[in-house]
């Protein structure tokens, strides 16, 4: 069988952004090349960086880029704040965010364009898979290179159904629908199975889910001594606010003999006696996790609300043999049993129920990360999603040419 060769056209390679889905790209990067395709990887933002898993093309727009983020970022800091805010509900189509767009349009799409054909007439790719890349900045693109080179192209919403219009993303990206035309894609994959019918909707004309997993030897418990009893990080409080009063902050001051630690970043809401950690370097995020007693699952509202809405998270902490407890996640049982791979509770009554069974009975939490590593091992590792994308783009069993 000869090697599928592969473009993936990346939101971003660069770990320090603090952008949520760049680390399970690295993951689902390393199980394509571990399932045997050839991978070229070209960041939209940032630089790019090699590693012994694929190749790198630059950034054809890294200043432009660069100059757009600092631009936001002063704007943020004049009006208070540290980034440009949406509504989490229907958040409007600005006048700015349509002026953005427009410039854009006249500026960087050409130059991604030329780009990805040059790389794709010198690399003779099977495949084009763009990861998250606003959707309205590549407008046309997609099109063009399956006119001229006969190539698939494929879009991979990890963030959906937050990526939604009717949610508008984080506040740290775009809201990536609006001026897009899925329909120009030839399969758009999204982590959410509930999002399948919207983007439909929003003109996708195949649509099929491609879930979050975990890779088990980067994520796999640590034999270091606990530090905390109960760990929760997460990239800001946005859609879930609640949840995070329900399950940190109110128990944290029921139980004040429990230690509760908190690392990430861009919380809005208080945390009651929770210590902050700040951000976490990933290479030390695996250790955050096995030095705590218990690990938490806190979903954004779109990802608990819409069905069969994965996120990373429980798939890391299941892998690390963590001790899950998860707030309310609707089909989370698609991937875990709850009261045997995890702990879920529905409010902060429930939550020091289960704080006091597990820190209780730290036997009972062992077995729960055991039974959890041993579902991500058995099913929900990045290499049975690679193996799916593969079959999803028609790329799982290329034969090789005949040679005379």
């Amino acid at each position: 069988m000869s090697a599928p060769k592969i473009l993936a056209v990346a939101s971003a390679v660069e770990l320090d952004y603090h952008l949520g889905c760049t680390p399970a790209w690295w993951q689902l990067w390393k199980g394509l090349y571990e399932s045997g395709a050839d991978l070229i990887v070209t960041p939209y933002r940032g630089r790019p960086v090699e590693s012994p898993w694929w190749r790198t093309y630059e950034n054809p727009c890294l200043r432009e880029g660069n100059a757009f983020a600092a631009v936001r970022g002063a704007v943020a800091r004049v009006r208070g704040d540290r980034l440009l805010r949406r509504d989490e509900q229907e958040p409007a189509d600005t006048l700015a965010d349509r002026a953005v767009r427009a410039v854009i349009r006249r500026r960087v799409t050409p130059r991604w364009l030329a780009h990805l054909e040059r790389i794709v007439e010198r690399e003779r790719v099977d495949a084009v898979v763009v990861f998250s890349v606003p959707l309205s900045h590549l407008r046309g693109i997609p099109s063009r290179l399956r006119e001229r080179f006969g190539v698939p192209v494929v879009y991979y919403d990890g963030d959906a159904p937050m990526s939604l219009p009717e949610f508008g993303g984080m506040d740290t990206g775009f809201n990536i629908y609006h001026g897009a035309d899925p329909s120009e894609y030839d399969l758009v994959l999204s982590n959410s199975e509930g999002a399948l019918g919207r983007l439909r909707e929003l003109g996708a004309r195949r649509a099929e889910a491609l879930f979050w997993a975990a890779d088990p030897e980067l994520f796999a418990p640590l034999p270091v001594a606990k530090e905390m009893d109960v760990f929760f990080y997460g990239y800001g409080s946005k859609f879930r606010g609640e949840w995070i009063r329900d399950l940190v902050a109110e128990p944290s001051r029921r139980l004040p003999e429990v230690d509760f630690a908190v690392g990430g970043g861009d919380f809005q809401e208080e945390l009651g006696q929770a210590r902050e950690l700040g951000w976490i370097p990933f290479n030390r995020f695996c250790r955050a996790i096995s030095a705590a007693r218990i690990s938490l699952n806190i979903s954004r509202r779109p990802h608990s609300t819409v069905p069969v809405s994965s996120t990373a998270r429980p798939f890391e902490l299941a892998a690390t043999g963590a001790a899950i407890v998860s707030g309310p996640h609707a089909g989370i049982e698609s991937w875990f049993e709850p009261g045997r791979e995890l702990m879920l509770v529905s409010s902060a009554d429930e939550a020091v129920e289960a704080y006091r069974a597990l820190l209780e009975d730290p036997a009972l939490a062992e077995e729960f990360g055991r039974r959890a590593r041993e579902r991500v091992l058995d099913e929900h590792t990045y290499v049975h999603r690679a193996r799916r994308l593969l079959e999803l783009t028609g790329l799982a069993a290329k034969p090789v040419e005949a040679r005379a």
